[in-house]
């Protein structure tokens, strides 16, 4: 059977769930500071996926500044993994950038074939390499970017 979920703006109402993915994907983690300020800041869009009982599957940040977007954070709930969460999550993004954006990039890990399979499936491509960016686990990051057509500029 499908997740049910819907996609909505992230409140602090979500933040006990968006930590608990966060500190088990991402090391270190966001502090719960860095999201409550990330709500405050009008350059950053957050959304999280939400069940119908109100459990976060996973979750999004966007900052943009001008007509540049940066995908700061994407994960999904290791147990809602493969489900098409985080591709939906990202198509929000993808919709803001078609419409807004020059273009849109990420970081990931380059060890992380899943996450990169989804990217080059959404038409993000390698745009450079950070040696070292992960040093924790000794892993570099690639660099991914997604460029958005600019109807009417010449």
């Amino acid at each position: 059977m499908p997740l049910r979920y819907d996609l909505v703006p992230m409140d602090r109402s979500h933040l006990e769930g968006v930590l608990a993915i966060e500190r088990t994907c991402f090391h270190p983690p966001w502090s719960e500071q860095v999201f409550v300020d990330a709500l405050c800041n009008d350059a950053v869009s957050l959304i999280a996926a939400q069940a119908g009982d109100g459990r976060v599957l996973g979750y999004a940040a966007l900052s943009v500044v001008l007509d540049e977007g940066s995908l700061d954070k994407i994960a999904v709930d290791p147990a809602c993994r493969r489900q098409g969460v985080g591709e939906e999550l990202l198509k929000v993004f993808l919709r803001f950038g078609r419409a807004h954006l020059a273009f849109l990039t990420l970081e990931v890990r380059a060890g992380n074939a899943a996450a990169i399979g989804l990217y080059e499936k959404l038409g993000f491509r390698q745009a450079g390499r950070r040696k070292n960016y992960y040093p924790q686990e000794h892993e570099d990051a690639l660099l991914m970017t997604a460029q958005f057509p600019r109807i009417g500029v010449d």
